[in-house]
């Protein structure tokens, strides 16, 4: 697959991102918040049935962009996006938080989305975060339980760094799997404290006003939740989420964890390929694409 950067003007920063494919047009939301873009092997994974734009979200290098590192302002982010490819509406795969996001960006911008594919994603509930830290830290050595939660606790202060947050991934990144001996390569190697600590901090406000829960019932867009039979994050972060819209429909990957385009090749290709044959290619002439900007 051959992608093309580009970069996107936001306010005093710039969002650093990529391109490539042809298709109706797909934006990529990476999870995190405030890790580096992972989503090249998911976008390889849908080459040829959508056109993909992944950038790397505000705060993290090496995208620049100030404060506010808030769900509104991450909302704001990818619109700027679309505006910049002049694109009308787009479909969203978003993965973990990422799918959180396309989620916010359901209720606030349905008018610029053709549908939702939320992978393995942090759904409008948030009693599920106390099944996924136990699931990770099961079977740990108890130093790095002990360190990870000391890490924790700075970032919920205020006071953590790069290469804190950098050394808890390194802990967690293989219990992501459901194989963690034979886990992918850690990819993570920028994480933006300052984004990291408001977008959490700004994640727990929306769930505390219980935003998602309230507005997801209105959505009137195609949504599809694939989750990962052996992922940390318990299977009702998608179900209980997708009961909220109506007609969405949820698919499970046997023998997966949270990253499905690592685990299971061709499955998380072959869900989406459903749901964007079914509309996508019926609108495409409707969407407008312009390349001219990629650079």
């Amino acid at each position: 697959m051959v992608e093309q950067p580009f970069q996107v003007p936001v306010g005093s920063g710039t969002l650093h991102g990529h391109v490539g494919g042809d298709g109706p047009p797909a934006l990529l939301l990476h999870g995190g918040a405030a890790v580096t873009d992972y989503m090249d092997g998911c976008a390889r994974e849908l080459d040829g049935l959508v056109r993909t734009i992944r950038y790397q979200q505000r705060g993290t290098f090496p995208s620049v962009s100030g404060p506010p590192y808030s769900i509104e302002a991450h909302v704001g982010d990818a619109l700027a996006v679309l505006d910049f490819f002049e694109i009308d509406r787009v479909w969203v795969v978003g993965h973990s938080w990422g799918g959180h996001l396309a989620l916010h960006l359901a209720v606030n911008h349905p008018e610029r989305l053709l549908g939702i594919v939320a992978v393995a994603a942090v759904g409008a509930y948030s009693d599920v975060f106390a099944e996924q830290e136990a699931a990770m830290r099961r079977d740990l050595d108890p130093e790095w339980v002990q360190r990870i939660e000391e890490i924790e606790a700075r970032r919920r202060r205020g006071v953590v760094t790069e290469d804190e947050l950098l050394e808890r991934m390194s802990y967690l990144w293989p219990r992501w799997f459901a194989d963690p001996e034979n886990a992918a390569p850690n990819p993570i190697v920028h994480i933006g404290p300052q984004s990291s600590i408001d977008a959490n901090a700004s994640l727990a406000a929306h769930y505390a006003a219980k935003t998602l829960e309230r507005r997801l019932p209105d959505v009137r867009l195609p949504a599809l939740f694939v989750h990962g039979e052996l992922d940390p994050f318990p299977l009702r972060s998608s179900t209980a989420t997708a009961a909220l819209i109506p007609g969405a429909r949820v698919e499970i990957i046997e023998g997966c964890g949270h990253f499905p385009w690592l685990e299971r090749p061709g499955e998380l290709r072959r869900r989406v390929r459903s749901v964007v044959k079914s509309r996508g290619w019926a609108v495409l002439d409707a969407v407008r694409r312009d390349r001219s900007h990629v650079g």
